[in-house]
């Protein structure tokens, strides 16, 4: 069984490139894996591991980064390794907005136990900061989404909002909504509020008979989407744009497994659906001989 880690911490970091090499090094000793991106305002990622290696690693960044517990943090399991490799990045910001925050503030959080009521409230108005894509796969009712596919752009979404109304936001783990909202509350606006932990954490605490979720929740790994309860779900990968699938998705005569989908089949070239089935042909021919390809998911 392995182990899945989202965590984030705004803290002002330090001696970047050092601890980027000791956790690096630590990554490869402990057969980490998944992503940690660290930038002088904290650190941001999920990373995956049997249970034993995964505790260490956690304690392991505390220790190097010199604090005592995450700002957000979760936890999932699942039967297969849901990364390739595990990488450790240095970027400007933990979450590229053009605004850096060294210390989040807690009023703002709303626990999931609270929150179906804050969102049914018509004077609340509901935004899914994620990409389309994610919102797409699954999102609550009546959430609105920007449409936006670079998270820089958000504050252009933002400017044209009513600071009358109550703005409730919510993400993944929550750190999106992290900078969203703190830059509302440098424009003015008074009433805003984040789901706490984000969509995994509601949808590991609520349940579905009480929930307003719809739909599945996207996850940056190989499990694509998960359910509540955090088991995982019905989605898959398109191999030709590396965008989420549903079952229905398959049923389309634009979907062929390995090369393409009903989002792509007609933007991608001739040449491009022909070098994809090459590559499934080898991925099908490694799978008969029983051995593993460089295309080939762990999981299949």
């Amino acid at each position: 069984m392995f182990y899945i880690a989202g965590l984030y911490k705004f803290k002002k970091i330090s001696n970047i490139k050092k601890n980027k090499k000791i956790l690096q090094v630590f990554f490869i000793k402990k057969s980490i894996r998944g992503t940690i991106i660290i930038s002088n305002e904290g650190i941001n990622g999920t990373i995956s591991a049997n249970k034993s290696n995964l505790n260490l690693t956690l304690n392991k960044i505390k220790r190097i980064f010199k604090f005592n517990n995450f700002d957000s943090q979760s936890l999932s399991k699942s039967e297969f390794q849901v990364f390739h490799r595990g990488k450790v990045k240095i970027k400007k910001e933990v979450v590229p907005m053009g605004i850096k925050i060294f210390k989040r503030k807690l009023k703002n959080h709303v626990d999931p136990y609270k929150w179906n009521k804050l969102i049914s409230n018509q004077n609340t108005f509901l935004i899914d900061v994620r990409k389309p894509f994610e919102h797409k796969v699954g999102t609550f009712k009546n959430a609105k989404n920007p449409n936006i596919n670079n998270f820089r752009n958000f504050p252009n979404y933002l400017q044209n909002l009513s600071k009358n109304k109550n703005i409730a936001m919510f993400c993944t783990g929550g750190i999106r909504c992290e900078k969203a909202s703190v830059y509302l509350k440098k424009k003015g606006f008074k009433n805003v509020y984040q789901l706490k932990g984000g969509i995994i954490n509601y949808l590991k605490k609520i349940k579905k008979s009480n929930s307003l979720w719809k739909g599945e929740c996207y996850v940056f790994d190989n499990r694509v989407s998960i359910k509540h309860g955090l088991i995982p779900g019905s989605f898959s990968m398109c191999s030709g744009c590396r965008k989420p699938i549903s079952i229905k998705d398959k049923k389309s005569n634009k979907f062929e497994e390995g090369v393409s989908c009903p989002n792509c089949h007609d933007s991608l070239t001739n040449s491009q659906k022909d070098r994809f089935r090459m590559r499934q042909k080898q991925i099908l021919l490694a799978k008969k001989t029983g051995k593993k390809h460089i295309f080939q998911k762990e999981y299949n």
